[in-house]
């Protein structure tokens, strides 16, 4: 039995516009604390790209969830092991490590529950879900721990 194809939520039209607006917003210094411009590299152009993200921060720790599943940007941080987050003229580069899926049910429910309001179309379970409740969920949303880069 083949594997079925990796989770991907097309964002439609309307929304590209609105993350491109609201991309612009953030890189001009604008949006709440955990707003940032993820910007990567392409694994074969080495174009940059960028993509306005939430960052979710968990005790002392930061993530990077992709609610969409297998997006470009997943792909292109898994290629090149980095990331930089901008906003304003402030920007990171940081390394980056995949959590596994045993690790990721603490660090979904925590950014779901953060960003319920953009984000919880894109999850079967609601808002203030017991993080078990996350475990047959979690090989369908790539989740990343931002680390400082050596």
């Amino acid at each position: 039995m083949a594997d079925a194809a990796p989770r991907f939520v097309r964002p439609g039209a309307m929304e590209r516009v609105f993350n491109r607006l609201f991309g612009a917003l953030i890189g001009a210094g604008l949006g709440l604390p955990h707003h940032f411009v993820l910007e990567v590299r392409g694994r074969k152009s080495g174009r940059l790209y960028a993509t306005p993200v939430d960052v979710t921060t968990l005790g002392s720790r930061r993530y990077l969830v992709a609610p969409r599943g297998e997006t470009q940007w997943v792909r292109n941080a898994r290629g090149c092991g980095e990331v930089a987050l901008r906003r304003g003229s402030r920007r990171e580069t940081l390394a980056l490590r995949e959590l596994a899926d045993a690790e990721k049910p603490e660090v979904l429910k925590a950014y779901l529950d953060a960003f319920k309001t953009s984000v919880k179309r894109f999850f079967p379970v609601p808002p203030g879900s017991p993080p078990e409740a996350f475990r047959p969920l979690c090989a369908s949303y790539p989740v990343f721990e931002l680390l400082a880069r050596r």
